[in-house]
Protein backbone atom coordinates (compact mmCIF):
# COMPACT_ATOMS: atom_id res chain seq x y z
CA UNK A 1 0.00 0.00 0.00
CA UNK A 2 2.76 2.85 -1.01
CA UNK A 3 0.38 4.12 -3.74
CA UNK A 4 -3.08 5.38 -3.59
CA UNK A 5 -4.22 3.56 -6.92
CA UNK A 6 -6.25 0.68 -5.05
CA UNK A 7 -8.50 -0.49 -8.28
CA UNK A 8 -12.38 -1.69 -7.18
CA UNK A 9 -14.65 -3.37 -9.07
CA UNK A 10 -17.15 -6.10 -9.06
CA UNK A 11 -14.49 -8.86 -8.27
CA UNK A 12 -13.60 -7.01 -5.38
CA UNK A 13 -13.89 -8.89 -1.85
CA UNK A 14 -16.41 -7.90 0.09
CA UNK A 15 -14.23 -8.75 3.31
CA UNK A 16 -11.48 -6.25 1.98
CA UNK A 17 -14.04 -3.00 2.11
CA UNK A 18 -16.68 -4.22 4.49
CA UNK A 19 -14.47 -6.00 7.31
CA UNK A 20 -12.79 -3.16 8.65
CA UNK A 21 -15.65 -0.93 8.07
CA UNK A 22 -17.23 -3.69 10.42
CA UNK A 23 -14.54 -4.08 12.90
CA UNK A 24 -14.22 0.36 12.97
CA UNK A 25 -18.33 -0.06 13.74
CA UNK A 26 -18.20 -3.00 15.96
CA UNK A 27 -15.07 -0.95 17.80
CA UNK A 28 -16.88 2.53 17.76
CA UNK A 29 -19.92 0.26 19.44
CA UNK A 30 -17.94 -1.13 22.00
CA UNK A 31 -15.71 1.56 23.19
CA UNK A 32 -18.94 3.50 23.26
CA UNK A 33 -20.36 1.51 25.56
CA UNK A 34 -17.41 1.59 27.80
CA UNK A 35 -17.62 5.22 27.52
CA UNK A 36 -21.82 4.78 28.51
CA UNK A 37 -21.03 2.64 31.58
CA UNK A 38 -18.35 5.32 32.57
CA UNK A 39 -20.84 8.36 32.70
CA UNK A 40 -23.70 6.34 34.07
CA UNK A 41 -21.64 4.83 37.04
CA UNK A 42 -20.63 8.70 37.51
CA UNK A 43 -24.46 10.50 37.34
CA UNK A 44 -27.09 8.58 35.64
CA UNK A 45 -28.28 12.24 34.73
CA UNK A 46 -25.32 13.00 32.66
CA UNK A 47 -26.42 10.07 30.69
CA UNK A 48 -29.31 12.01 29.53
CA UNK A 49 -27.58 15.68 29.71
CA UNK A 50 -24.55 14.02 27.05
CA UNK A 51 -27.30 11.86 24.87
CA UNK A 52 -29.64 15.00 24.31
CA UNK A 53 -26.61 17.10 23.44
CA UNK A 54 -25.95 14.66 20.94
CA UNK A 55 -28.79 14.35 19.11
CA UNK A 56 -28.53 18.28 18.98
CA UNK A 57 -25.37 18.29 17.72
CA UNK A 58 -25.97 15.25 15.40
CA UNK A 59 -28.12 17.96 13.32
CA UNK A 60 -25.22 19.71 12.61
CA UNK A 61 -22.36 17.34 11.94
CA UNK A 62 -25.00 15.77 9.28
CA UNK A 63 -24.07 19.70 7.42
CA UNK A 64 -20.87 18.82 6.99
CA UNK A 65 -21.89 15.21 5.23
CA UNK A 66 -23.15 17.48 2.45
CA UNK A 67 -19.89 17.94 0.69
CA UNK A 68 -17.95 15.07 2.41
CA UNK A 69 -20.78 12.81 1.03
CA UNK A 70 -20.45 14.13 -2.69
CA UNK A 71 -16.71 14.20 -1.98
CA UNK A 72 -17.14 10.28 -2.06
CA UNK A 73 -19.52 9.98 -4.66
CA UNK A 74 -17.42 11.98 -6.62
CA UNK A 75 -14.13 10.64 -6.39
CA UNK A 76 -15.79 6.77 -6.65
CA UNK A 77 -17.02 7.89 -9.57
CA UNK A 78 -14.04 9.24 -10.91
CA UNK A 79 -12.40 6.55 -10.13
CA UNK A 80 -14.05 4.47 -11.67
CA UNK A 81 -14.14 6.15 -14.95
CA UNK A 82 -10.02 6.29 -14.11
CA UNK A 83 -10.42 10.41 -14.49
CA UNK A 84 -8.19 11.35 -11.84
CA UNK A 85 -6.69 14.89 -13.33
CA UNK A 86 -8.49 17.37 -11.26
CA UNK A 87 -8.43 15.08 -8.07
CA UNK A 88 -6.39 17.09 -6.39
CA UNK A 89 -8.21 20.16 -6.63
CA UNK A 90 -10.94 18.18 -5.67
CA UNK A 91 -9.42 16.90 -2.45
CA UNK A 92 -8.87 20.81 -1.61
CA UNK A 93 -12.24 22.26 -2.49
CA UNK A 94 -13.89 19.77 0.02
CA UNK A 95 -11.24 19.88 2.80
CA UNK A 96 -11.59 23.55 2.84
CA UNK A 97 -15.21 24.40 2.38
CA UNK A 98 -15.84 22.10 5.33
CA UNK A 99 -13.26 23.38 7.14
CA UNK A 100 -14.83 27.13 6.97
CA UNK A 101 -18.30 25.68 7.08
CA UNK A 102 -17.43 24.08 10.09
CA UNK A 103 -15.82 27.00 11.93
CA UNK A 104 -19.26 29.07 11.23
CA UNK A 105 -21.19 26.06 12.54
CA UNK A 106 -19.38 25.43 15.84
CA UNK A 107 -19.45 29.58 16.30
CA UNK A 108 -23.76 28.93 16.49
CA UNK A 109 -23.28 26.35 18.39
CA UNK A 110 -21.42 27.78 21.25
CA UNK A 111 -23.22 31.17 21.27
CA UNK A 112 -27.12 29.44 21.14
CA UNK A 113 -26.40 25.32 22.57
CA UNK A 114 -29.15 26.44 25.62
CA UNK A 115 -31.23 27.63 23.44
CA UNK A 116 -31.09 24.67 21.34
CA UNK A 117 -31.41 22.38 24.83
CA UNK A 118 -34.77 24.30 26.40
CA UNK A 119 -36.09 24.11 22.59
CA UNK A 120 -35.43 20.21 23.19
CA UNK A 121 -37.55 20.48 26.98
CA UNK A 122 -34.83 19.22 28.34
CA UNK A 123 -34.91 18.12 31.99
CA UNK A 124 -34.39 20.85 34.69
CA UNK A 125 -31.68 17.95 36.32
CA UNK A 126 -29.85 17.44 33.33
CA UNK A 127 -29.86 20.92 31.82
CA UNK A 128 -26.39 22.46 33.01
CA UNK A 129 -24.47 19.07 31.95
CA UNK A 130 -26.15 19.36 28.71
CA UNK A 131 -25.03 22.60 28.13
CA UNK A 132 -21.52 22.02 29.19
CA UNK A 133 -20.97 19.48 27.22
CA UNK A 134 -22.22 21.04 23.90
CA UNK A 135 -19.91 23.93 24.62
CA UNK A 136 -16.77 22.37 24.62
CA UNK A 137 -17.71 19.64 21.95
CA UNK A 138 -20.06 21.75 19.80
CA UNK A 139 -17.55 24.66 19.69
CA UNK A 140 -14.85 22.84 18.25
CA UNK A 141 -17.29 21.11 16.02
CA UNK A 142 -14.93 21.84 12.76
CA UNK A 143 -12.49 19.49 13.28
CA UNK A 144 -15.35 16.32 12.56
CA UNK A 145 -15.95 18.73 9.68
CA UNK A 146 -12.43 18.39 8.26
CA UNK A 147 -12.25 14.56 9.40
CA UNK A 148 -15.64 13.72 7.21
CA UNK A 149 -14.05 14.57 3.76
CA UNK A 150 -10.35 13.01 5.01
CA UNK A 151 -12.40 9.81 5.75
CA UNK A 152 -14.37 9.61 2.69
CA UNK A 153 -11.20 10.34 0.57
CA UNK A 154 -9.67 7.63 2.38
CA UNK A 155 -12.24 4.80 1.95
CA UNK A 156 -12.84 5.77 -1.69
CA UNK A 157 -9.53 4.46 -2.82
CA UNK A 158 -10.18 1.59 -1.16
CA UNK A 159 -8.25 2.58 2.59
CA UNK A 160 -11.20 1.12 4.58
CA UNK A 161 -8.73 -0.16 7.17
CA UNK A 162 -7.52 3.48 8.05
CA UNK A 163 -10.68 4.59 9.62
CA UNK A 164 -10.78 1.33 11.68
CA UNK A 165 -7.00 1.97 13.03
CA UNK A 166 -8.22 5.70 13.75
CA UNK A 167 -11.66 4.51 15.30
CA UNK A 168 -9.45 2.40 17.79
CA UNK A 169 -6.84 4.62 18.75
CA UNK A 170 -9.28 7.60 19.14
CA UNK A 171 -11.57 5.60 21.27
CA UNK A 172 -9.14 4.33 23.65
CA UNK A 173 -7.72 7.49 24.03
CA UNK A 174 -11.61 8.84 24.89
CA UNK A 175 -11.54 6.44 27.56
CA UNK A 176 -8.89 6.77 29.12
CA UNK A 177 -9.21 10.50 28.99
CA UNK A 178 -12.73 9.67 30.76
CA UNK A 179 -10.96 7.42 33.21
CA UNK A 180 -8.64 10.56 34.36
CA UNK A 181 -11.05 12.71 34.71
CA UNK A 182 -14.14 11.09 36.18
CA UNK A 183 -12.26 8.63 38.09
CA UNK A 184 -8.28 8.83 38.01
CA UNK A 185 -5.64 11.41 39.11
CA UNK A 186 -7.62 14.50 37.71
CA UNK A 187 -10.82 13.21 39.28
CA UNK A 188 -10.21 16.02 42.52
CA UNK A 189 -10.75 18.62 39.77
CA UNK A 190 -14.47 17.86 39.29
CA UNK A 191 -15.10 18.39 35.88
CA UNK A 192 -17.41 15.68 35.56
CA UNK A 193 -19.13 16.10 31.46
CA UNK A 194 -17.02 18.82 31.24
CA UNK A 195 -13.72 16.33 31.49
CA UNK A 196 -15.75 13.88 29.44
CA UNK A 197 -16.12 16.56 26.98
CA UNK A 198 -12.30 17.80 26.80
CA UNK A 199 -11.53 13.95 26.09
CA UNK A 200 -14.00 13.79 23.53
CA UNK A 201 -12.16 17.18 21.71
CA UNK A 202 -8.62 15.54 22.12
CA UNK A 203 -9.83 12.13 20.09
CA UNK A 204 -10.93 14.48 17.30
CA UNK A 205 -7.94 16.34 16.99
CA UNK A 206 -6.23 13.03 16.91
CA UNK A 207 -8.44 11.46 14.41
CA UNK A 208 -7.63 14.59 11.87
CA UNK A 209 -4.25 14.54 12.34
CA UNK A 210 -4.10 10.87 11.77
CA UNK A 211 -5.95 10.96 8.72
CA UNK A 212 -3.93 13.68 6.82
CA UNK A 213 -0.69 11.51 7.76
CA UNK A 214 -2.20 8.50 5.97
CA UNK A 215 -3.38 10.52 2.98
CA UNK A 216 0.35 12.09 2.47
CA UNK A 217 1.91 8.94 3.43
CA UNK A 218 0.03 6.67 0.85
CA UNK A 219 0.36 9.74 -1.80
CA UNK A 220 -3.23 9.48 -2.56
CA UNK A 221 -3.16 13.28 -3.78
CA UNK A 222 -1.73 16.72 -2.31
CA UNK A 223 -4.11 19.66 -0.66
CA UNK A 224 -3.08 23.12 -1.49
CA UNK A 225 -5.02 26.02 -2.01
CA UNK A 226 -3.19 27.17 -4.95
CA UNK A 227 -5.16 24.49 -6.65
CA UNK A 228 -8.49 26.68 -5.86
CA UNK A 229 -6.79 29.81 -7.83
CA UNK A 230 -9.28 30.25 -9.90
CA UNK A 231 -11.58 29.48 -7.87
CA UNK A 232 -13.01 26.29 -8.98
CA UNK A 233 -17.02 27.56 -9.23
CA UNK A 234 -18.69 25.39 -11.13
CA UNK A 235 -17.11 22.36 -9.30
CA UNK A 236 -17.80 23.29 -6.22
CA UNK A 237 -21.82 24.08 -7.41
CA UNK A 238 -21.68 20.60 -8.81
CA UNK A 239 -20.86 19.31 -5.64
CA UNK A 240 -23.46 20.74 -4.07
CA UNK A 241 -25.89 19.85 -6.34
CA UNK A 242 -25.27 16.27 -5.36
CA UNK A 243 -24.53 16.31 -1.91
CA UNK A 244 -27.58 18.95 -0.66
CA UNK A 245 -30.22 16.19 -1.80
CA UNK A 246 -27.74 13.58 -0.39
CA UNK A 247 -27.29 14.81 2.81
CA UNK A 248 -30.62 16.10 3.17
CA UNK A 249 -31.87 12.95 3.46
CA UNK A 250 -29.76 12.43 6.61
CA UNK A 251 -30.47 15.85 7.88
CA UNK A 252 -34.41 15.19 7.61
CA UNK A 253 -33.85 12.05 9.56
CA UNK A 254 -32.11 14.34 12.50
CA UNK A 255 -34.26 16.81 12.59
CA UNK A 256 -37.11 13.80 12.86
CA UNK A 257 -35.70 12.44 15.74
CA UNK A 258 -35.15 15.45 17.57
CA UNK A 259 -39.02 16.08 17.68
CA UNK A 260 -39.18 12.32 18.25
CA UNK A 261 -36.92 13.08 21.48
CA UNK A 262 -38.92 16.45 22.49
CA UNK A 263 -42.27 14.27 22.89
CA UNK A 264 -39.41 11.62 25.29
CA UNK A 265 -38.26 14.23 27.27
CA UNK A 266 -41.49 15.28 29.02
CA UNK A 267 -41.77 11.95 30.05
CA UNK A 268 -39.28 12.09 32.61
CA UNK A 269 -35.18 11.14 33.12
CA UNK A 270 -35.76 7.93 33.02
CA UNK A 271 -37.70 7.62 29.20
CA UNK A 272 -35.00 9.49 28.23
CA UNK A 273 -32.12 7.13 29.88
CA UNK A 274 -33.82 4.69 28.37
CA UNK A 275 -33.69 6.33 24.79
CA UNK A 276 -30.08 6.23 25.33
CA UNK A 277 -29.60 2.78 26.82
CA UNK A 278 -31.77 1.34 23.72
CA UNK A 279 -29.95 3.00 21.04
CA UNK A 280 -26.59 2.16 23.12
CA UNK A 281 -28.33 -1.48 22.67
CA UNK A 282 -29.73 -1.27 19.20
CA UNK A 283 -26.36 -0.32 17.45
CA UNK A 284 -25.30 -3.85 17.52
CA UNK A 285 -27.82 -5.28 15.22
CA UNK A 286 -27.34 -2.54 12.47
CA UNK A 287 -23.21 -2.81 12.59
CA UNK A 288 -23.21 -5.53 10.06
CA UNK A 289 -25.58 -4.41 7.72
CA UNK A 290 -24.35 -0.76 7.61
CA UNK A 291 -20.68 -2.17 7.22
CA UNK A 292 -21.87 -4.41 4.38
CA UNK A 293 -24.15 -1.33 2.79
CA UNK A 294 -21.22 1.42 3.34
CA UNK A 295 -18.85 -1.42 1.29
CA UNK A 296 -21.25 -1.63 -1.42
CA UNK A 297 -21.97 1.90 -1.90
CA UNK A 298 -17.65 2.23 -2.57
CA UNK A 299 -18.08 -0.68 -4.95
CA UNK A 300 -21.70 0.64 -6.55
CA UNK A 301 -19.59 3.88 -7.23
CA UNK A 302 -17.33 2.72 -8.93
CA UNK A 303 -19.04 0.42 -11.21
CA UNK A 304 -21.74 3.52 -12.23
CA UNK A 305 -18.71 5.45 -13.43
CA UNK A 306 -17.09 2.60 -15.31
CA UNK A 307 -20.55 2.63 -16.76
CA UNK A 308 -21.62 -1.29 -15.28
CA UNK A 309 -25.10 -0.19 -13.76
CA UNK A 310 -25.92 -4.24 -14.30
CA UNK A 311 -23.16 -5.21 -12.13
CA UNK A 312 -23.54 -2.49 -9.78
CA UNK A 313 -27.57 -3.92 -9.47
CA UNK A 314 -26.26 -7.73 -8.69
CA UNK A 315 -24.08 -6.25 -5.94
CA UNK A 316 -26.62 -4.45 -3.86
CA UNK A 317 -29.03 -7.27 -4.25
CA UNK A 318 -26.34 -10.07 -2.87
CA UNK A 319 -25.67 -7.43 -0.23
CA UNK A 320 -29.67 -7.19 0.93
CA UNK A 321 -30.08 -11.34 0.92
CA UNK A 322 -26.65 -11.57 3.25
CA UNK A 323 -27.50 -8.68 5.77
CA UNK A 324 -31.10 -8.75 6.30
CA UNK A 325 -31.21 -12.16 8.42
CA UNK A 326 -28.53 -11.41 10.07
CA UNK A 327 -29.77 -7.90 11.22
CA UNK A 328 -32.78 -9.39 12.23
CA UNK A 329 -31.14 -12.13 13.92
CA UNK A 330 -29.36 -9.83 16.05
CA UNK A 331 -32.12 -7.64 17.20
CA UNK A 332 -34.08 -10.39 18.57
CA UNK A 333 -31.10 -11.64 20.34
CA UNK A 334 -30.33 -8.20 21.93
CA UNK A 335 -33.94 -7.99 22.77
CA UNK A 336 -33.29 -11.26 24.86
CA UNK A 337 -30.42 -10.39 26.32
CA UNK A 338 -31.40 -6.83 27.89
CA UNK A 339 -32.10 -8.26 30.90
CA UNK A 340 -28.52 -9.13 31.74
CA UNK A 341 -27.04 -6.09 29.22
CA UNK A 342 -28.69 -3.01 31.10
CA UNK A 343 -26.93 -4.50 34.54
CA UNK A 344 -23.53 -3.03 32.60
CA UNK A 345 -25.12 0.58 32.09
CA UNK A 346 -27.73 0.96 35.79
CA UNK A 347 -28.91 -0.99 39.09
CA UNK A 348 -32.31 0.63 38.07
CA UNK A 349 -34.63 -2.50 37.29
CA UNK A 350 -37.88 -0.37 36.82
CA UNK A 351 -35.95 0.66 33.51
CA UNK A 352 -35.42 -3.02 32.15
CA UNK A 353 -38.74 -3.94 31.13
CA UNK A 354 -39.29 -0.42 28.95
CA UNK A 355 -36.03 -0.91 26.98
CA UNK A 356 -37.40 -4.59 26.33
CA UNK A 357 -40.56 -3.80 25.11
CA UNK A 358 -38.95 -1.06 22.76
CA UNK A 359 -36.21 -3.51 22.09
CA UNK A 360 -39.01 -6.11 20.64
CA UNK A 361 -40.58 -3.15 18.02
CA UNK A 362 -37.02 -3.09 16.56
CA UNK A 363 -36.50 -6.19 15.95
CA UNK A 364 -39.22 -5.26 12.89
CA UNK A 365 -37.90 -1.72 12.26
CA UNK A 366 -34.45 -3.49 11.58
CA UNK A 367 -36.05 -4.88 8.18
CA UNK A 368 -36.58 -1.58 7.01
CA UNK A 369 -33.47 -0.19 8.24
CA UNK A 370 -31.21 -2.63 6.25
CA UNK A 371 -33.09 -2.00 3.26
CA UNK A 372 -32.82 1.65 3.48
CA UNK A 373 -28.96 1.55 4.71
CA UNK A 374 -28.67 -0.45 1.42
CA UNK A 375 -30.83 0.47 -1.16
CA UNK A 376 -30.81 4.34 -0.45
CA UNK A 377 -26.46 4.17 -0.06
CA UNK A 378 -26.37 2.78 -3.23
CA UNK A 379 -28.65 5.26 -4.75
CA UNK A 380 -27.08 7.84 -3.88
CA UNK A 381 -23.86 6.67 -4.75
CA UNK A 382 -25.17 6.03 -8.23
CA UNK A 383 -26.00 9.81 -8.41
CA UNK A 384 -29.77 8.92 -7.50
CA UNK A 385 -29.48 11.78 -4.93
CA UNK A 386 -33.35 13.30 -5.23
CA UNK A 387 -35.07 10.59 -4.38
CA UNK A 388 -34.09 9.24 -0.54
CA UNK A 389 -34.42 13.40 0.22
CA UNK A 390 -37.88 13.21 -0.88
CA UNK A 391 -39.04 10.07 0.22
CA UNK A 392 -37.48 10.46 3.69
CA UNK A 393 -39.61 13.75 4.08
CA UNK A 394 -42.58 12.18 2.98
CA UNK A 395 -42.59 9.25 5.03
CA UNK A 396 -40.45 10.30 8.35
CA UNK A 397 -42.63 13.66 9.14
CA UNK A 398 -45.83 11.77 7.21
CA UNK A 399 -45.45 8.39 8.67
CA UNK A 400 -42.88 8.45 12.00
CA UNK A 401 -44.32 11.12 13.64
CA UNK A 402 -47.89 10.86 13.49
CA UNK A 403 -47.54 7.43 14.04
CA UNK A 404 -45.06 8.08 17.01
CA UNK A 405 -46.93 10.74 18.80
CA UNK A 406 -50.84 9.11 17.94
CA UNK A 407 -49.01 5.56 19.73
CA UNK A 408 -46.55 7.08 22.38
CA UNK A 409 -48.88 10.55 23.50
CA UNK A 410 -52.30 9.92 22.34
CA UNK A 411 -52.16 5.94 23.34
CA UNK A 412 -49.94 6.15 26.31
CA UNK A 413 -47.83 3.50 25.10
CA UNK A 414 -44.77 6.03 26.27
CA UNK A 415 -41.30 5.12 24.31
CA UNK A 416 -42.28 2.37 23.11
CA UNK A 417 -44.80 4.11 21.35
CA UNK A 418 -42.51 6.97 19.49
CA UNK A 419 -40.32 3.83 18.18
CA UNK A 420 -43.66 2.47 16.79
CA UNK A 421 -43.84 5.52 14.69
CA UNK A 422 -39.92 5.03 13.83
CA UNK A 423 -40.20 1.47 12.63
CA UNK A 424 -43.45 2.10 10.20
CA UNK A 425 -41.35 5.05 8.67
CA UNK A 426 -38.17 2.92 8.14
CA UNK A 427 -40.35 -0.04 6.85
CA UNK A 428 -42.02 2.02 4.61
CA UNK A 429 -39.57 3.90 2.92
CA UNK A 430 -37.56 0.50 2.59
CA UNK A 431 -40.25 -0.84 0.40
CA UNK A 432 -40.83 1.60 -1.51
CA UNK A 433 -36.44 2.22 -1.89
CA UNK A 434 -36.38 -1.77 -3.12
CA UNK A 435 -39.67 -0.98 -5.70
CA UNK A 436 -37.85 1.54 -7.38
CA UNK A 437 -34.43 0.04 -7.15
CA UNK A 438 -35.58 -3.30 -8.91
CA UNK A 439 -37.56 -0.90 -11.30
CA UNK A 440 -34.20 0.40 -12.72
CA UNK A 441 -35.26 4.26 -11.87
CA UNK A 442 -31.83 5.01 -10.45
CA UNK A 443 -29.96 4.07 -13.89
CA UNK A 444 -28.56 6.79 -16.25
CA UNK A 445 -28.00 9.04 -13.50
CA UNK A 446 -24.23 8.85 -13.26
CA UNK A 447 -22.44 12.22 -11.79
CA UNK A 448 -19.38 11.68 -14.21
CA UNK A 449 -21.32 12.13 -17.28
CA UNK A 450 -22.98 15.14 -15.70
CA UNK A 451 -19.32 16.70 -15.22
CA UNK A 452 -18.06 15.43 -18.50
CA UNK A 453 -20.71 17.05 -20.02
CA UNK A 454 -20.29 20.94 -18.30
Amino acid sequence: MKQGKLEINEKTSMFFLAGPLFAEMLLNILLNNVDTVMISRYSENAVGAVGNANQMMMLFIIMFGVIAGATGVVVAQYLGAKKTENMNQIYTLAFSFNLVLGLFISLIVFTFCGSFMRLLKVDASQMQDAVTYMKIVGGLLFLQAAYNVMVQILRCHGYTRAGMYISLTVNLINIIGNYIFLYGPLKHLQLGVAGVAISTVTARVIALTISIIIFYRYRIGKMSLRLLRPFPRQMLFKMLKIGIPSAGESMAYSFYQLILLSFINPMGPMAVNAKVYCNTLMSFSVVFSNSLAQATQIVTGHLVGAGREDAADKRVMKTLYTSLPVAVGIAALNCLLCPLTLKLFTDNTEIVPLVQKTLAVVIVMEIGRTLNLVILGSMKAAGDVLFPVLIGLVSMWGIGISVGYGCGILLSLGMTGVFMGTTADECARGVIALIRWRRGKWKGKAVVKAVQEA
